[in-house]
């Protein structure tokens, strides 16, 4: 199969859909690899770094779009980038649709076959190609909730640990996964004052076990959660529904009772948001005020670390883009019923339950198009 890779065109973001290194794997297996000339420099991979594995360099997007039978992305294809696709091309990237009508809409048009990276499952219902983003999201939240709190960017002047004689930051994490345990992790690292949330008694348990006292856990009912966004100098919005848009937990009437100066930093933005109040923002301008509160809504949190994130990524991703390329996405979704519930879009039609009825769309099944 040839597979395609281009430079990634969001706003700062810098990660790239295959290293050097999955490009000389898939080359071992056979394949051809087109990639972008400049795709990894984002990275500190060089175009002859590429070449060195055996890649073919393109010289701009549109040739890798109209000469590769699977494009390897990392962010949602933007509206350039879906102009260019077309029907029984396989699109390999994350896509968070639920939130997203109007690329949902494109690629039904295209009658493009969409595997989204968010949505491919493993053992026990985990997410196993989320898991890496997360990891690095939930670090980074607290990272850009503690620049956002110091006094020249907006925020209260609060110092997350505290010192000596001085009460630390209040840190409210709402959702225990992936991203709210790894953000506990580094605020509780600072010093912080944290509390996590969660309706999960299983996973309030195995967080009250991993954390000890270095933090507290909360079952997140609406009174509880109301309580500790008021307290909070820094609340994380850690909350996932996979393929499906996420709650509003925190609504407007509960932004009146934080503190002026405090910051909310939602990590589920790239689905829609859990705070009433959230819209997407870029790393070029990362916040905004809302009735005095801060607001870090940045859609791509892990592009700002791009050489970490695109290969604790690829790590992942390589795996499934092998199968898909050695046996062709069909056969590849038999074999795997983990990655076939990573396909989304198909010839035109919407075949992931969570996204069609949030949009609208006819729903079907993938197991009816495998059959």
């Amino acid at each position: 199969m040839r597979v395609g890779t281009v430079r990634e065109i969001k706003n700062h973001e810098y990660r790239v859909g295959l290293t050097p290194e999955s490009v000389c794997e898939l080359v071992a297996h056979g394949h051809e690899v087109w990639v972008e000339k400049g795709a990894g420099l984002g990275i500190g991979a060089s175009d002859e770094a590429y070449a060195k594995q055996g890649a073919t360099l393109i010289e701009t997007a549109a040739e890798v779009f109209a000469g590769c039978e699977m494009i390897v992305k990392v962010k949602e294809p933007q509206a350039a980038e879906r102009a260019m696709l077309r029907a029984g091309q396989i699109l390999f990237t994350y896509l968070h649709l639920a939130p997203d009508p109007e690329q949902t809409a494109d690629l039904v048009k295209s009658g493009v076959t969409a595997i989204a990276y968010e949505t491919v499952t493993g053992p026990g219902g985990q997410l196993p190609l989320l898991k890496p983003m997360s990891q690095v999201a939930g670090r980074m939240s607290i990272q850009a909730g503690a620049t956002a709190l110091e006094k020249a960017h907006g925020g209260r002047g609060v110092l997350l640990g505290g010192v000596p004689g001085v009460m630390p930051g209040k840190v409210a994490v709402i959702g225990g996964g992936v991203v709210g345990f790894n953000a506990a992790q580094m605020a509780v690292g600072l010093g912080a004052d944290v509390t996590i949330l969660d309706r999960n008694p299983d996973v309030l348990e195995r967080l009250g076990i991993h954390f000890e006292a270095r933090a507290k856990t909360r079952f997140s009912s609406t009174a509880n959660l109301a309580e500790s966004v008021a307290e909070a100098d820094l609340v994380i919005g850690a909350v996932l529904i996979p393929g499906a848009a996420a709650p509003k937990l925190v609504s407007r009437a509960m932004l009146k009772t934080m503190k002026t100066g405090a910051v909310l930093v939602d990590v589920a933005i790239d689905q829609g948001g859990c705070f009433e109040t959230s819209h997407p923002t870029t790393h070029a301008d990362p916040t905004f005020v809302v009735d005095g509160v801060v607001h870090y809504c940045v859609a791509n949190m892990p592009g700002a670390v791009a050489r970490t994130s695109t290969y604790a990524l690829n790590n992942v991703t390589l795996p499934h883009a092998l199968a898909i390329a050695n046996l062709g996405w069909q056969a590849a979704l038999k074999a795997d019923p983990h990655l076939a519930a990573g396909l989304n879009v198909h010839a035109g039609h919407v075949t992931f339950e969570a996204v069609a009825t949030e949009l609208g769309y006819d729903y079907i099944s993938t197991d009816r198009l495998l059959r």
